[in-house]
């Protein structure tokens, strides 16, 4: 079975998704394939290189992702050019790995622009992680070390957490505890026989 795990920032989808795998899933971390494309010898790389400029290069030649953040999070057009650069390498990469893992019992497609990449089409389920805003805010700033209105800004380019969970087939709320997320997790895991 095929998921599609996907949630806004400081929802706690990572979270999930490490649950999931530690309970026999194969995950397919979509922001880790972003990070290797967007390395020197990444396939994105020229590409983001050449839109954004090359001022958006540390002086080891890697991009700057907190510039570059800083860019695309204050401004919606650049940021869909950045998506649409992403997203076929990021797509390409996922359906490598899933006819390579036909055999597992579970494949997790962790994403959080899963609809926005289309991988939704290749889920059997889409999972859902939601958490309340104020609850995301203090991650975000905590993970991030990023002030209120940089994650505010951030949380304006994305698509809105309520929004999104309605396109969702479950919604898993991350608002207590880990020991209670990973029991819900579990739990849901269970239910579809997944463990």
């Amino acid at each position: 079975m095929t998921i599609g795990l996907t949630g806004v920032s400081g929802s706690g989808k990572s979270e999930v998704s490490r649950i999931m795998k530690n309970n026999g899933a194969f995950v397919i971390d979509c922001d880790a394939i972003a990070h290797r494309n967007m390395a020197p010898d990444g396939a994105a790389y020229d590409e983001i290189a050449d839109f954004f400029g090359r001022d958006i290069l540390k002086e080891d030649k890697t991009i700057d992702r907190k510039k570059l953040g800083g860019i695309v999070f204050s401004d919606r057009e650049k940021l869909a050019v950045l998506n649409s650069i992403t997203h076929k390498y990021i797509k390409a990469e996922v359906l490598r790995l899933i006819d390579g893992h036909k055999k597992e019992k579970c494949v997790v497609i962790d994403a959080p622009l899963l609809f926005e990449a289309g991988l939704e089409k290749y889920c059997a389920e889409v999972w859902g992680v939601y958490a309340p805003y104020l609850q995301r805010l203090e991650r975000i700033t905590k993970r991030d070390g990023i002030s209120p209105s940089m994650a505010k800004k951030r949380f304006e380019n994305q698509a809105d957490g309520e929004s999104l969970m309605k396109l969702c087939d479950v919604v898993i709320e991350n608002d207590s505890t880990l020991e209670y997320l990973e029991k819900k997790v579990m739990t849901e895991m269970k239910n579809k026989e997944l463990i």
